[in-house]
């Protein structure tokens, strides 16, 4: 029988000492058999924790099949397909569709079922990979997808290298795990995990890297005594991995962030670490008495934080990508309708629920203004 994560997390700690906030998330979440993400195939929905996107219906990715087809449209030029298989791709396509943070694969799912019937050219011309860090939801890839099954090249937990075509990732880097900072009297100060007995507690110490200061050195960003934020080191590392591995084609990013100096500027920056559960947010530790909300109950309950969008764009440019403006999710889906021609299909009668779903997805102070999407490019 598997140890609760708990139990895992305080074992570690005798074992090691003291962990970073960064390497409790990683059992929390990921943990083989412990795990939030590695116990379950599925967690968000209307029956889960949270609800994503995704969750409202297959509209959102017959949306994303619109956009897609349009960035594949932009690079079949002479010589990009057949360059693209030169670099090694093994996926007897040119031109791959890539998910990662896939989950069961709901949401590619929805998109190859939309490409299928509005758009077959692009449809035929794509394979797809699965990248999900979860052994338990790529065992669910081939049976979500169903009919599209034979598109599958990939199922794997890491990015595929080298590639060509579209890697996108609808709230992934939100889930990374992060490390937790704080300003003293004495300098920057880690938050690090510890045990009291079979009780789980927080100590300060002295940052596990260097790369933590360099961080607000490069963003200009001097942060006031007392203020205790995140910072997401992973995803920096994952945006330089991404970057490598794309040949040729495009990264979109849909996520939940604001811009670093709302994050982290002013004697009143707090942080986002926020737990969710059977759909309730639990309030940021800077807002909570006594122990952090994200301390309790390891393994049963999602860790999430908002995404620093100034450090993802700069670190995306830095690695030689071309940045779109980022937009809220609602714009960004409001323009994808007005173009595809979607306006006089959805006032069928037979799209109610679809109508309905566009609403949710589009709603001010819901998805649609709480996340944006950002477009990153790299041409051959």
């Amino acid at each position: 029988m598997e140890p609760d994560c708990q139990t895992l997390v305080v074992e570690r700690i005798r074992q090691s000492g003291p962990m970073t906030v960064a390497d409790f998330m990683d059992l929390a979440l990921y943990a083989p058999g412990a795990g939030y993400y590695a116990r379950a195939a599925q967690r968000s929905g209307r029956a889960g924790d949270f609800v994503t996107s995704v969750d409202v219906g297959p509209l959102y990715g017959e949306l994303l099949a619109v956009r897609f087809a349009d960035l594949w449209r932009s690079t079949t030029t002479p010589g990009l397909i057949s360059d693209a298989a030169a670099c090694g791709n093994h996926s007897g396509s040119g031109f791959q569709l890539v998910e990662a943070g896939a989950g069961n694969g709901r949401l590619s799912r929805d998109i190859l079922d939309a490409a299928a019937r509005r758009d077959r050219p692009f449809y035929d011309a794509v394979s797809l990979g699965l990248v999900e860090r979860s052994a338990r939801a790529r065992e669910a890839h081939a049976a979500t997808l169903g009919p599209h099954a034979a598109k599958l090249a990939l199922s794997a937990a890491e990015l595929p290298s080298p590639f060509t075509g579209i890697l996108f990732a609808n709230e992934l880097l939100d889930a990374f795990p992060v490390h937790v900072v704080e300003m003293t009297d004495d300098g920057l100060r880690e938050v690090y995990v510890d045990a009291e007995g079979p009780a789980l507690t927080t100590r300060l110490g002295g940052p596990s890297s260097v790369r933590l200061q360099q961080y607000f050195d490069v963003l200009g960003i001097a942060l006031h005594p007392g203020v205790r934020v995140e910072v997401n080191l992973a995803a920096i590392d994952w945006i330089r991995a991404a970057a490598r591995r794309l040949e040729s084609g495009f990264i979109v990013l849909i996520d939940y962030g604001r811009e670093a100096r709302a994050l982290y500027e002013g004697p009143h920056a707090t942080g986002t670490l926020t737990t969710f559960h059977r759909q309730m947010a639990d309030l940021p530790d800077a807002m909570r008495p006594g122990a952090p909300a994200w301390l309790a109950e390891p393994g049963t309950r999602d860790l999430t934080t908002h995404v620093d969008f100034t450090t993802l764009r700069r670190e995306a440019e830095t690695a030689g990508l071309s940045c779109a403006v980022p937009v809220s999710q609602s714009r960004y889906l409001l323009d994808l309708v007005e173009r595809s021609g979607l306006v006089e299909d959805l006032a069928r009668e037979d799209r109610l629920r679809d109508r309905l779903a566009l609403k949710s997805l589009l709603v001010p102070g819901g998805l649609g203004s709480s996340h944006s999407v950002i477009e990153l490019a790299r041409k051959l």
